[in-house]
């Protein structure tokens, strides 16, 4: 493998409230059209749904809600990204509500800065980092640590 191959990283382009968030493609396990979910008595506001993906129950975050605003509305291009996040130690399936998923491309190492400490409107304790992507920035979401328990 050569050293142009070690700077880049795969990721899965999807938007959320008009900014591009860049996920680990080796995280993602499908991306599926909305479908029916079901609510969860008592569980907490950003995770109040699961859905059924081929007989097993998936838990179905809604990043707008964890980030405090108005939840997800689904329309045509709404999609369900479903991840596998080390939680706990354990490898976890979950899914997240995309209000439209781009494409799968590689973002350089090179272009990935530390969250700046002003100026975001998502909480900074769950951005990784911000990227550089043709002519936009990219937000890194912490995946882990937004779907964790820790960061209640």
């Amino acid at each position: 493998m050569n050293d142009d191959a070690q700077m880049a990283t795969q990721a899965l382009l999807m938007g959320i409230a008009g900014e591009v968030f860049a996920l680990d493609a080796r995280q993602v396990r499908e991306i599926l059209d909305p479908a029916p979910v079901t609510r969860v008595p008592g569980a907490k506001p950003y995770v109040a749904n699961v859905l059924n993906v081929r007989g097993k129950v998936i838990p179905l975050a809604d990043l707008r809600v964890r980030f405090g605003m108005e939840p997800a509305k689904l329309t045509v291009d709404s999609r369900f990204v479903v991840l596998e996040v080390e939680l706990d130690g354990d490898p976890t399936p979950v899914g997240i509500i995309a209000d439209k998923v781009f494409e799968v491309t590689e973002i350089d190492a090179a272009t990935m800065q530390k969250t700046p400490p002003v100026g975001m409107h998502w909480r900074p304790e769950f951005i990784a980092g911000i990227a550089k992507w043709k002519d936009d920035f990219i937000v890194i979401p912490d995946m882990a640590r937004i779907l964790g328990e820790a960061s209640e």
